[in-house]
């Protein structure tokens, strides 16, 4: 899969560009702060639906405009799609394949399929377990995009649960009767565990499935360290890691739910289910978070989407290589690692690039070099 066109209108600092790209390798140099990475994460956007540096969409959209529109002419299996998505901050977003218009926007998912790696990803490692739950979900998403449906399910699930479980809390502390509130909670309960089972049993199985790919770029990325590990840590208890059978961990779900009834209760929050989970990165014996050194969470992080590169271009049922984006990497990494990182990523179909000064990205990774300044785009001679 590559890209061969991208327009933006009134997306970020650009009122409007028109780019045409080429498979292999691009790299956009240029300043900080004149539109690089905009670009790329255009294309992230319309891959997930959803932006890796902010968590609304109103800042993506110029300011002074009411909406902004992504397009982007993919190429996959020699054939071509034109894939357009509108963002409207505040009401529904819409989408269209081939200038139809398409139900629902999710409905885009899975044509356009990147792996983008940029300095917020350091976060994977030092951050909370938030961060590493989204990196597990992306995937999925970007694996089947039909998980983007039970994602949203589970969301809306818990946050009726919450509102429940909230109301319960606050009828008990003033001594009134919660009776009714508990009898709607069970249903919910259940909607809970249902989901929650169908969610946890997808992130138990890419983790089996990314551990020896995780364990083999760690390697080939890092000057050493340790090996490096991933194991999912389940609000359900260590047993979640010997149920692979989704009834299991919807049972079990349930279970521990039921259990942890009364501390619930009291807080007013739900306490199990995957949105309580973890992904624990281990570095020989130590946990990454607080031991690993600068240099080897950055070892780590780029494991993480090597592998996630890696499992979507050898999984047949996805439809071919992702398109791999190097989002302001280089700066960041010492010159051992970037000559090791441009080793694993030149024979990709397509690689996307920014970079401020172009003399950090390493001479193998050759191809078109796209200037921009000032929202402005220029291809080099």
């Amino acid at each position: 899969m590559h890209v061969r066109a991208l327009s933006l209108t009134d997306f970020r600092c650009y009122a409007q560009v028109d780019l045409e790209l080429h498979a292999g390798v691009t790299v956009f140099v240029g300043p900080n702060g004149q539109g690089k990475t905009n670009l790329v994460e255009a294309l992230g956007y319309l891959a997930l639906l959803d932006s890796h540096r902010v968590a609304t969409d109103a800042p993506l959209v110029r300011m002074g405009a009411e909406r902004a529109i992504i397009r982007a002419q993919v190429v996959r299996d020699d054939r071509d799609a034109l894939v357009e998505i509108e963002i409207n901050p505040g009401r529904a977003n819409r989408a269209r394949v081939n200038k139809a218009p398409v139900p629902r926007p999710r409905e885009i998912l899975g044509l356009v399929r990147t792996v983008l790696f940029a300095p917020e990803d350091l976060a994977l490692v030092k951050g909370d377990p938030s961060e590493r739950r989204r990196f597990l979900d992306d995937l999925l998403v970007t694996r089947t995009p039909r998980m983007s449906g039970i994602r949203a399910d589970y969301d809306r699930v818990l946050k009726q649960r919450n509102a429940l479980l909230k109301t319960a809390a606050a009828t008990r502390r003033g001594g009134g009767s919660s009776s009714e509130v508990l009898r709607t909670l069970e249903v919910w309960d259940t909607h809970l565990a249902n989901v929650g089972g169908e969610l946890l049993a997808a992130r138990l199985g890419l983790v089996r499935e990314l551990q020896p790919l995780i364990s083999q770029a760690y390697d080939t990325v890092s000057s050493g360290g340790g090996p490096a590990s991933v194991a999912y840590q389940s609000s359900v208890g260590p047993q979640a890691h010997l149920l692979h059978d989704q009834i299991e961990l919807t049972v079990a779900l349930l279970t521990t739910i039921e259990s942890r009834r009364r501390e619930e209760l009291e807080r007013g929050v739900s306490l199990v289910g995957p949105h309580r989970d973890d992904l624990v990165l281990t570095l020989g014996a130590a946990p990454a978070k607080g031991y690993a050194s600068h240099g080897e969470s950055w070892s780590f992080a780029l494991a993480l989407r090597l592998a996630s590169y890696e499992l979507l271009r050898t999984d047949g049922t996805t439809g071919g290589e992702p398109i791999l984006i190097l989002d302001d990497v280089f700066a960041e990494l010492d010159v051992a690692r970037r000559e090791r990182l441009a080793g694993l990523v030149v024979s990709a179909e397509q690689v996307l690039i920014t970079a401020a000064v172009e003399a950090d990205v390493p001479v193998l990774l050759t191809g078109d070099r796209i200037e921009v300044s000032l929202g402005q785009v220029s291809r080099s001679a």
